[in-house]
């Protein structure tokens, strides 16, 4: 059974924000339980494998500009996980977050083409329509599944903000059905602490056309229905936030002051005396 210590620090890793996982291990709360047991972090590499994963990191591979993707769907086993695009495996420090025994490796699919031409239409939907986006597509040879990930990370430090969007897409061959989730995470901390994490899941969609036997095709409408579930979520969002700035927010907040007047704030300075800025809220009374 894992100590106190560890299932503390365990919940502080699989909870840290996008982008500052690094932050939330140096922090305070985490560096006082780890002071008296400096061996603790070594001891909790599930709680890393289970963030890296479910939360789709990106890794540098060592000698390439290109950044790859760490999941479930792409893991090896011992550590080891592979990129389809490049057909390389890697070892991933899950605590440093760095790639490392880069190695050849082809994946053995007898769905190659179609996959080649997923990450083909893929990649161009994630370039056109998010910045900083990573994508890949993964096999599952017992079920001939093949996963589409998406993940874009936007990282904005100065002005205290942070966000990731995931996407988890499985398409069947056989059946040309395509299902996935979706994932939001929003950290704001200036002033504050605030976090949105919201969940979309995509049930069961069954392609028009199925391709036609044309691989090319078929990639194309896979890709097509991904864009049009993203569009239809976003404006879901982006309703979903204007209805909280008219409403919720607004209700944490008074309209106006106690006169239930609103205060002439240009003509504040010229005030000079607090009895004559209260002279005059008598007077708008």
């Amino acid at each position: 059974m894992p100590s106190d210590s560890s299932a503390a620090v365990s919940a502080f890793v699989e909870g840290a924000p996008p982008g500052e996982l690094a932050d939330v291990i140096a922090g305070g709360d985490v560096k006082k339980l780890t002071v008296n047991e400096p061996k603790l972090l070594d001891s909790i590499t599930p709680a890393f494998r289970k963030y890296n994963e479910e939360q789709l990191t990106t890794v540098q591979l060592p000698g390439s500009n290109k950044h790859v993707l760490i999941s479930s769907y792409n893991s090896l086993g011992d550590g080891r996980y592979y990129d389809t695009e490049s057909q390389r495996s890697f070892s991933f420090n899950h605590q440093t977050q760095k790639a490392s025994d880069v190695q050849p490796y082809t994946p053995d699919s007898e769905h190659s083409d179609l996959i080649s031409s997923l990450l083909k239409s893929l990649s161009t939907h994630a370039t056109e329509h998010y910045p900083s986006s990573t994508s890949t597509v993964c096999f599952h040879p017992p079920t001939s599944t093949l996963t589409l990930l998406l993940v874009s990370n936007k990282y904005s430090p100065s002005n205290f903000w942070n966000g990731r969007w995931r996407s988890t897409y499985h398409f069947s061959p056989s059946t040309s059905t395509l299902s996935g989730l979706i994932n939001v995470d929003v950290h704001y901390y200036e002033d504050g602490n605030v976090r949105l994490t919201t969940r979309k899941k995509i049930e069961e969609l069954k392609l028009d056309e199925g391709g036609n036997g044309n691989v090319g095709v078929l990639a194309a409408e896979v890709v097509r229905k991904v864009e049009g579930v993203e569009r239809r979520y976003q404006e879901e969002l982006n309703r979903g936030f204007a209805g909280l700035s008219e409403g919720e927010f607004k209700g944490l907040r008074r309209q106006l002051p106690v006169t239930r007047q609103k205060v002439e704030w240009e003509k504040v300075g010229g005030y000079r005396t607090k009895f004559q800025l209260k002279k005059q809220l008598i007077l708008d009374l």
